[in-house]
């Protein structure tokens, strides 16, 4: 299965593989543990070829990208270093020294939904008493029925705040997870959230709605509304650049 959520979060940063490669080296001789990643070790990762990355590139890939390693579609657990090799490769692998291409997306005859959506969501603070709505742009990918989503600008409502979403499509239902760190300097000070989403595709494919679910600190089960509205089908590097800002009401 190929890692979309991988190259979700390298397409938001607006990275080629070859970029997030040399990131990854950078990341890893800035605190004396040096590696050899690649663009070829990168198109393994999101191609699904290689499934675990070794400790000194989950390390680095944590470092460069901002998220723990379970959260970029990789097991939590990663496997000891060993000598020889990069990464455990899938079982099945026979794609040693050949080029892989990139995962073609979505489903001839089936909609896609991939380029840049405003997601919004509104939910109420028992602190402030007063309902309040996070707002980021967010970059889909699409492959088959699976959809991976990153933000790709700072929240509106709270500087520097990370959305990441993990949803399947059957038709027009939309289920999955969702999960958020906030910024460091904003009300929550870096705190993460996590939850569940269900949402339906209206008839136009320009918007999907619904509600999410998640706990809030005081153990309690919280929900609200949450919408994804369709701005732009590219997914290009300038695209991307072009939606780097908070969003504007």
């Amino acid at each position: 299965m190929t890692n979309d959520i991988l190259k979700t979060a390298r397409l938001s940063l607006r990275l080629s593989q070859e970029e997030l490669a040399k990131r990854l080296r950078d990341a890893g001789t800035a605190v004396g543990e040096p590696n050899d990643a690649s663009k070829r070790l990168v198109q393994r990762w999101e191609s699904g070829t290689t499934t675990r990355p070794r400790p000194v590139y989950a390390r680095a890939l944590e470092t460069v990208l901002g998220m723990p390693i379970e959260a970029m579609g990789f097991p939590a657990r990663v496997s000891p270093d060993t000598k020889g090799g990069h990464d455990m490769a899938a079982a099945a692998d026979k794609t040693q020294g050949v080029a892989i291409p990139e995962p073609m997306p979505g489903v001839e005859g089936r909609p896609n939904y991939s380029g840049i959506w405003l997601s919004r969501y509104e939910f109420y603070s028992s602190n402030r008493e007063q309902t309040f709505t996070g707002a980021h742009h967010v970059l889909l990918l699409q492959s088959g029925d699976r959809i991976t989503g990153r933000s790709v600008s700072p929240s509106s409502l709270d500087s520097g705040s990370s959305l990441s979403i993990d949803l399947s499509i059957d038709h027009n239902v939309v289920t999955g997870t969702w999960r958020e760190d906030t910024g460091s300097e904003g009300y929550y000070r870096g705190a993460t959230y996590h939850g569940a989403v269900q949402l339906l595709v209206e008839p136009t494919g320009r918007r999907i709605a619904g509600k999410w679910v998640g706990f809030g600190k005081n153990f309690d089960v919280n929900t609200g509304p949450w919408e994804l509205v369709f701005l732009d089908p590219s997914t290009a590097p300038n695209t991307v650049e072009r939606y780097s800002q908070a969003p504007t009401e």
